[in-house]
């Protein structure tokens, strides 16, 4: 993406400024959304509009003027280009889904895990999803695999109302149960040791959760699909740190990281990482 920002502004900018388009941006069906460098923000509306130009789809243009902060996973944004609507119909994988970037979190990069995780799912299976934001992980899984039930858990409303929403609009209601609060309180109550697989897509925060995670296991035994964010100078250390952590978090357990692969890099020598872990009292 951002050699492809870098080719549609090249005869628009000094080359210079060229040269400092070094991040990437979102596209999420007819919103764009991107980091502008300081030293350019000025021109940000150039910018907006030659996004317009080059990218049919898009309608809105928005620059990140925040990272990603709170319990409801926010950030702010800027219109520079386009109508005003932090509104969309996004489509992933033969599902559609209703998603509004200023209001609740989504990511359209985490794509390729998701279908991973469906893949995974078992027939007949109970999961738990415990940072369901707008409910895409838990549809694709649904929409891939004759599961059981998916509980969808986000304490953030509006991402909660989406994903009751985005249940309906993909005709699986019956088997998804979206539940609003907090999920160390939701995976302690009636929900709790019913799951054979919990999702745990909140990287920042995920440890904190982890006997949360647990309790969600039928006879705490299962898979937990445990996100999490590692600085290390390369993928390879990444993967090296990832796994002591992911050891770490779950030392009180007895465990098995069966997979464990860099999703993403988020920001120079910042990777994002999710560790497949198998919980059982018989694992050494």
């Amino acid at each position: 993406m951002s050699t492809f920002l870098k080719r549609v502004m090249r005869n628009k900018l000094e080359e210079s400024e060229v040269s400092k388009l070094t991040s990437s941006f979102d596209s999420i069906g007819s919103i764009v959304i991107l980091r502008i460098p300081e030293t350019l923000v000025d021109k940000r509306h150039m910018i907006g509009d030659a996004i317009l130009d080059s990218i049919k789809s898009a309608r809105s243009v928005y620059m990140q003027n925040s990272p990603i902060t709170g319990d409801h996973r926010t950030r702010k944004l800027e219109l520079i280009a386009g109508d005003d609507n932090p509104v969309t119909l996004y489509k992933e994988y033969g599902c559609r889904f209703k998603v509004d970037v200023e209001q609740t979190y989504f990511s359209p990069r985490l794509s390729t895990e998701r279908f991973r995780i469906a893949n995974l799912t078992s027939e007949n299976e109970v999961v738990t999803n415990m940072f369901a934001g707008v409910g895409t992980f838990s549809v694709i899984i649904c929409k891939y695999r004759n599961v059981k039930k998916v509980y969808n858990i986000d304490i953030n409303q509006a991402a909660h109302e989406l994903s009751v929403f985005n249940s309906r609009l993909n005709k699986m209601e019956q088997k998804i149960e979206s539940l609003c609060g907090d999920a160390k309180d939701i995976a302690n109550s009636n929900i709790s040791g019913n799951s054979n697989r919990v999702l745990m897509p909140l990287p920042e925060k995920a440890r904190y959760f982890v006997n949360d995670a647990v309790h969600c296991l039928k006879g705490e035994e299962g898979i937990i699909h445990y996100f999490l964010h590692v600085r290390a100078d390369s993928k390879k250390m990444a993967l090296e740190t990832g796994r002591f952590e992911t050891d770490d978090a779950f030392s009180e357990y007895s465990h098995d990281i069966k997979f464990l692969h860099v999703v993403r890099e988020v920001g120079p020598r910042f990777y994002q990482l999710v560790s497949d872990v198998l919980i059982g009292k018989g694992i050494l």
